[in-house]
């Protein structure tokens, strides 16, 4: 990841840390971080915002980053999610909030602090490998199951994590993604 994009998530992740809000990355960075690292033209972020936090959430960012109040206030009503931008660098943060489902609570209490700069001076949590994998799958069964992109994501991640994955709790998870059968596939692929 670029430095200006990093320090992005830096700054987003400071911010939540500030608030008292629970969050992990996700997505591509997460991914790169527990596979085979790739650039990204974005970061996702599950941050389990309330209506509390929205001020100073904003109040923290917007002098860095484009940010929409109304938007942040009808996504944590809604469980969904938004975007900001970095205003220097136009790099975008997609925050998500947690929907009431057994995945996204465990993506938040199994998140692991990692370091996220090549220095390893900047550490912040990421949601874990098995996570990365069964969020992954997730998107890719919503997204018709056509991203390569995705796929490759989640087989990197498989075979760079080989025997240290918990794959009772992700054949658990991923039963109630409803992407019991992907995670059988990529289990195979992983091996072959």
């Amino acid at each position: 990841m670029q430095t200006e994009s990093l320090q992005a998530v830096v700054q987003v992740v400071q911010v939540l840390d500030s608030l008292g809000v629970a969050y992990a990355i996700g997505g591509s960075f997460a991914s790169s971080l527990h596979g085979r690292a790739r650039s990204t033209m974005d970061a996702d972020i599950i941050a389990d915002l309330h209506p509390e936090h929205i001020d100073g959430f904003v109040a923290a960012l917007s002098t860095s980053f484009y940010v929409d109040d109304e938007m942040i206030r009808d996504a944590v009503d809604r469980h969904s999610s938004f975007n900001i931008i970095h205003a220097e660098s136009f790099f975008k943060v997609d925050i998500f909030i947690p929907k009431a489902r057994e995945f996204d609570r465990q993506e938040l209490a199994r998140r692991v602090a990692s370091a996220i700069t090549a220095d390893a001076q900047t550490t912040a949590y990421v949601i874990s490998p098995e996570d990365s994998v069964l969020a992954k799958l997730d998107w890719y069964r919503m997204g018709g199951e056509l991203s390569d992109r995705q796929w490759r994501d989640i087989l990197d991640v498989m075979k760079m994590q080989a025997g240290r994955l918990d794959l009772a709790y992700m054949r658990r998870l991923a039963e109630s993604l409803k992407v019991l059968d992907l995670l059988e596939r990529v289990i195979r692929e992983a091996t072959e």
